[in-house]
């Protein structure tokens, strides 16, 4: 048991950078297209918005699991033949940023409309008006549900495994198969994105004291 649970806590340290890689990319990218998809549909007439809320219910309707099944096999299909580590990315990124887009509108629908009209009043260009007080009272809203959803990608990257992406579930699930101790292998991986789950919701904490901090000043 012993032995078993050593060798499944070296296979995680193998696969904990790509995984620690690829949800930082996920996130990263699916924060960008989701607040860029989120800003038009709140700011754009209907006719580009629609389309988008179409798009995104969409990637929503469709589990993870199936996302990347669609995309590492049936990519190749109509030209898109992606690397494992590559698809992980992608698919990672578009599910998260039809979440993400969610957020955003509804970060900026919860600013009060007073506020900006106030600004207008005392002759406060609409850009500025947008950037330096509707984005920041935004950003202390949206915060809490945006570390939520990365704590639920930095799950969802345990189902990259399955397209062979050599992550943290790949490695430690190949010692289980190897030695059979399935029961250690399975705690090992527990533990560990326990312990990922529990960084991620500190670092949120704390950013969310500087940002409420900043917003006092």
């Amino acid at each position: 048991m012993i032995a078993a649970l050593l060798e499944s806590f070296a296979a995680a340290a193998r696969g904990l950078p790509l995984t620690l890689a690829i949800w930082g990319a996920g996130v990263a990218t699916g924060l960008a297209l989701g607040f860029v998809i989120g800003a038009v549909r709140f700011f754009a007439p209907a006719a580009l918005s629609w389309p988008l809320a179409a798009v995104v219910e969409a990637v929503r309707g469709v589990p993870f699991l199936v996302q990347c099944f669609l995309l590492y096999f049936g990519g190749p299909f109509i030209g898109i033949d992606l690397t494992p580590i590559v698809a992980g990315w992608v698919a990672l990124s578009v599910y998260g940023a039809a979440y993400f887009s969610e957020v955003f509108r509804a970060g900026f629908m919860a600013v009060p409309p007073g506020h900006l009209e106030a600004a207008r009043m005392l002759g406060i260009p609409r850009n500025q008006a947008v950037l330096r007080i509707m984005l920041p009272m935004m950003a202390l809203a949206v915060l809490p549900s945006l570390a939520n959803l990365a704590v639920i990608l930095i799950k969802e990257t345990a189902i990259l495994s399955i397209i062979t992406v050599p992550e943290l579930t790949f490695r430690v699930q190949g010692v289980g198969s190897a030695t059979f101790a399935f029961a250690e292998t399975t705690l090992v991986l527990a533990l560990v994105y326990w312990a990922l789950v529990e960084a991620t919701a500190v670092a949120s904490r704390h950013a969310e004291r500087r940002i409420a901090r900043a917003l006092a000043a």
